[in-house]
């Protein structure tokens, strides 16, 4: 864990291999994710894509970096703010990375509370190393966390990452820099290519995002 602030066509089921589990969700997932190009934030109510071009960019993202590498080609997906937009970010990375069709709204809501399901019980598989980062009492803090509208965090996060066996890393944007910088990675030991790639607005809310690989950031 690496920290650098504080802090479908249609299918009748849909079955994931995530962390050796089969699980498989009933439902039709007929559709993407859709959306319409808007400057600005991204919405945090409905599914927005928002696309940075380089060029406009490209002198503001070289000063105020520290070395950071600056990214400012990319796009992003509004998640819907119910308390569950770091679970459906998570989870619409994951279907990109592995190369799955991306789920409706509605069953990525349920992939997204199965997610938190998981990712509560990975907390008590792993009490002796994560208690010491959980905030009040243990046990009362999971008991919470299983909750479909309660927020989740960097605890979280990290738990996803050994739930999914897959890196994750957590963008935020640097106005000063023009652009976005990575504020924490997570599961790295999953390797770190192509990792799942979330945006945190700063005020508890994550969309999904996406950077081209095929495009080098600037430093």
């Amino acid at each position: 864990m690496k920290f650098d602030m504080p802090l479908r066509q249609n299918f009748s089921s849909i079955s994931w291999n995530w962390r050796g589990l089969h699980q498989k969700i009933g439902g039709t997932a007929g559709g993407l994710c859709l959306g319409f190009s808007v400057s600005g934030i991204a919405s945090t109510e409905i599914p927005v894509e928002r696309s940075v071009n380089n060029a406009e960019t490209s002198a503001a993202s070289t000063s105020s970096t520290h070395g950071k590498k600056v990214y400012t080609d990319y796009s992003v997906t509004g998640i819907p703010g119910d308390g569950r937009c770091l679970f459906r970010s998570v989870v619409h990375g994951a279907c990109i990375r592995a190369g799955r069709s991306i789920p409706n709204e509605d069953l990525q809501r349920k992939l997204a509370d199965e997610l938190r399901a998981m990712v509560a019980d990975e907390f008590v598989k792993r009490r002796e190393e994560s208690e010491w980062f959980v905030e009040g009492d243990f046990d009362m803090y999971v008991s919470q966390i299983r909750h479909p509208h309660v927020w989740g965090g960097e605890p979280e996060l990290f738990m996803a990452s050994h739930v999914l066996q897959m890196p994750i890393t957590v963008y935020m944007h640097d106005e000063d820099a023009g652009g976005l910088i990575a504020i924490a990675e997570y599961g790295q030991q999953y390797g770190k290519e192509d990792p799942i790639q979330v945006l945190y607005h700063g005020f508890g809310h994550y969309d999904a995002l996406q950077i081209p690989a095929k495009r080098a950031p600037n430093t």
